[in-house]
């Protein structure tokens, strides 16, 4: 039986969800829990690879199951076995074809910034600590100007390999709800998929921006030059979520 399965964790303590030489992983944990469970050793695909310090709500993962059981069954003999900051929130039988990363036509992140001078002692694991006034308005603005088709060359990790930079963006929204005080900045994007730190380093560019250190039509020179050292500063790991990851929708 092939299974789909939906994962939230607190990714504060692991070196993210990929499966490594050294340190737990959320993958890694996944596969010594059905190990247990199916007496044999069980591979698990993620939607995506988190990186340590990233969390999620609605991370997907599948593997082929040998044991007969019911969706119910299987997320209580699950969470029976993996720690309590990471809980298998959904199951279900999957088509034999079906493949996690893959299959995969929308992922949906946030990332929180804790706008204030000091910091609330429930959200340093949560969100990015920034002090001074930021300009919402303009990071909103700019963040606009990220939707479409576009080469992200600009905003991927140093050194990654991958075959195309090239990626689909659906929407990239800054808001700032104002019943929070001190203000909590929120930054939403959705996007057919992502390169890595991606996300992270638009937001550290967004902030360069709100701090005024930086025009908004700057993130389209940044786009245009393709050059990791022309966008701003990575954010932190620990303000980011992977809200959901959807299949077989397209862009709004």
């Amino acid at each position: 039986m092939l299974f789909k399965i939906t994962i939230a964790y607190d990714g504060t303590d692991f070196v993210g969800w990929q499966r490594q030489a050294s340190g737990t992983s959320i993958q890694g944990l996944l596969e010594e829990a059905l190990r247990d469970l199916d007496e044999r050793e069980v591979t698990v695909t993620g939607a995506g690879r988190t990186d340590a310090g990233v969390h999620a709500l609605g991370q997907v993962a599948s593997f082929v199951l040998h044991r007969s059981m019911e969706s119910p069954a299987l997320i209580g003999a699950l969470n029976a076995r993996l720690p309590a900051t990471v809980r298998v929130v959904a199951a279900e039988e999957a088509a034999d074809t079906f493949h996690a990363r893959f299959d995969a036509t929308r992922k949906d992140y946030r990332y929180r910034i804790w706008n204030a001078d000091v910091q609330s002692p429930f959200e340093r694991a949560y969100a990015w600590h920034v002090s001074g006034v930021l300009d919402t308005a303009a990071m909103g603005a700019a963040a606009a100007l990220l939707v479409g088709r576009r080469n992200f060359a600009a905003f991927q990790a140093a050194g990654s390999a991958t075959a195309t930079s090239d990626r689909e963006v659906f929407s990239s929204v800054v808001t700032a709800p104002k019943t929070c005080d001190p203000p909590l900045v929120i930054y939403e994007i959705s996007g057919s998929g992502f390169l890595r730190h991606m996300v992270r380093n638009i937001v550290g560019s967004l902030v360069e921006i709100g701090r005024g250190r930086r025009p908004v039509e700057w993130i389209t020179q940044v786009l245009e030059g393709r050059s990791r050292s022309l966008a701003g500063p990575t954010a932190p790991p620990h303000g980011l979520v992977l809200v959901a990851v959807e299949y077989g929708l397209q862009s709004p």
